[in-house]
């Protein structure tokens, strides 16, 4: 009869339950994103769980949103860079968690800041690279279109309509609401 060492027998062990715990815990994610749950990983707001809470109402400046990236080269060239993570929206993207600062009508000015209809906007200062030297272009500024919203992030490194501009409203997914986070 053959005998495993006992010190297989526990490497065994290890595997099994880091395998065990990486599925459980794969499973409860996949069950939170269907529950509405999402884990922020990104530094634009705290880490950790939060909640997509059903908007009934029209979007405002001030909310706090999760919102689907269109499929535009601004996003293509993101995700290429690392700045998008692969999620469950429709192109393959994970959902941003931004605050609306500016919707459908209202006039966005980029220089070394953001103003919105004249008034400058916090932490809203513009990087020209990003973390790796990357040059980053911002835009160019102007009126928000009917139908879109123009998305910030206190953060300065985040990748946010600085950069990318104004975007649909019809990708919002819902408000984001904090359920257990954690701001380093």
């Amino acid at each position: 009869m053959c005998s495993i060492p006992t010190i297989r027998r526990s490497r065994w062990r290890v595997v099994a339950l880091l395998i065990s715990t990486g599925a459980v815990a794969c499973g409860i994610i996949a069950i939170g994103g269907f529950c509405g749950y999402r884990v922020n990983v990104t530094p634009s707001e705290p880490l950790g769980l939060w909640r997509i809470i059903p908007l009934d109402r029209p979007v405002a400046t001030g909310d706090l949103v999760f919102i689907c990236p269109p499929e535009t080269d601004e996003m293509r060239q993101a995700r290429e860079r690392g700045y998008l993570r692969r999620g469950l929206c429709a192109d393959g993207y994970a959902p941003l968690v931004k605050t609306i600062v500016a919707v459908s009508g209202q006039q966005v000015e980029i220089g070394s800041s953001v103003k919105i209809d004249g008034r400058e906007l916090a932490n809203s200062r513009l990087v020209m690279t990003d973390g790796k030297g990357r040059p980053l272009v911002p835009f160019s500024g102007g009126i928000v279109p009917a139908g879109s919203v123009f998305l910030h992030s206190s953060f300065s490194g985040s990748w946010d309509s600085r950069y990318f501009g104004p975007i649909p409203a019809s990708g919002i997914l819902g408000l984001a609401q904090a359920v257990l986070t954690y701001a380093p």
